[in-house]
């Protein structure tokens, strides 16, 4: 699943790397799909009001890398996710040792983290 992720492929690709053995149903996997929305506002509102709810983005991160795996997690969620807030999020990957070495929809080294946020996750007990 190295193809590039596009409009066209994306509910395929998701749909595949979907490994939830408790999935009663295709609502409960667009619930989870959702969080992905959920994250991008997350983020867009420290963006706009530096307003960081970082608790729940981790939950967030957490929940849907249970259920696609680190790898593809980061590939949807770089995909979904506007540029400029990838920083934001690699930050987060970064944080829970998500951030793969390499993905095919972008070039993940070029991105830098964001140190106020770096800073904010470190001090969490």
């Amino acid at each position: 699943m190295d193809d590039k992720l596009t409009q066209d492929n994306f509910i395929l690709f998701t749909m595949k790397a979907y490994e939830n053995p408790n999935c009663l149903g295709f609502s409960e996997f667009k619930e989870d799909l959702n969080r992905i929305k959920y994250i991008k506002r997350l983020l867009l509102k420290y963006k706009n009001n530096k307003i960081l709810k970082e608790i729940l983005i981790l939950n967030h991160i957490i929940i849907l890398q249970n259920v696609f795996g680190p790898r593809n997690c980061s590939r949807i969620l770089f995909f979904k996710i506007p540029k400029d807030l990838h920083s934001y999020l690699k930050s987060f990957l970064d944080y829970l040792n998500y951030t793969p070495s390499d993905i095919p929809e972008i070039n993940i080294n070029s991105i830098e983290t964001d140190k106020k946020i770096i800073e904010i996750l470190n001090s969490i007990k």
